[in-house]
């Protein structure tokens, strides 16, 4: 059973978030302070911590920049809908995915899971996985994905993405030249009893060109039709 670590200033979003997580049998600490939930993992370690951005005391971002001195724990950020900034600098630091607020429970659990499933495996010796393994790495041109290790290389540079943009980018370049649209990757990266409108399917088109151009301005592989969706473009 999984240990989560929950950490949110607010009482009702705590307390609804914690009974959907144990219902699903994952054991919750939460705490409703940054400051306080790091001197609770310093007496014991979590599984994965979900941490609120904006919190008083310590914030989810300082609190992910000091856990980060001493830990490697997953973390899944909650975020609300203008914290774009923030979202960024947490990614940069280590996070490892992002729910916006309001979110579904549901979501955050299969983000959750997501997240612990690309821990282990990118625990486990590499030696033990056979290279041809069962597609689990995808080559499209400059394009490396390992699925199983949740790992993305861009002409051999690593491109840090969250879970939703990585399932984005590979039902985008399972199919290269195939326009997808908006509905199809929402589907991709979203439980299908989840609504989510186009713009945030925009959203993550634009934080994944925006991470690619950082290790390669000349970066044009997704290309928008606009009014229809996006493609791959297969690149050498």
């Amino acid at each position: 059973m999984a240990q989560i670590i929950l950490v949110d200033d607010d009482a009702n979003i705590l307390a609804s978030v914690r009974m959907a997580l144990e219902s699903e049998g994952f054991g919750v600490r939460s705490f409703t302070d940054g400051e306080t939930a790091l001197q609770a993992l310093a007496q014991a370690p979590s599984d994965i911590g979900v941490f609120d951005i904006k919190m008083p005391r310590m914030d989810g971002l300082e609190l992910l920049r000091k856990l980060r001195q001493t830990s490697q724990m997953p973390v899944v950020f909650l975020t609300s809908k203008d914290d774009e900034i923030d979202e960024v600098f947490g990614l940069k630091m280590g996070a490892d995915d992002y729910i916006t607020k309001p979110f579904s429970q549901r979501l955050l659990i299969e983000r959750i899971r997501a997240v612990l499933r690309r821990t282990k495996a990118r625990a486990e010796p590499k030696s033990t996985k056979a290279p041809e393994d069962a597609g689990a790495i995808l080559l499209r041109g400059a394009l490396r994905l390992d699925a199983d290790r949740h790992d993305c290389l861009w002409r051999d540079s690593p491109v840090s993405l969250t879970v939703t943009e990585f399932m984005i980018l590979d039902a985008l370049a399972r199919r290269p030249g195939v326009v997808k649209s908006r509905d199809a990757l929402m589907d991709a990266a979203y439980d299908d009893q989840i609504y989510v409108d186009d713009r945030t399917i925009d959203s993550h088109i634009k934080r994944l060109r925006r991470k690619f151009r950082a290790v390669d301005k000349q970066f044009d592989a997704i290309e928008t039709l606009y009014g229809v969706g996006y493609k791959f473009k297969e690149t050498d």
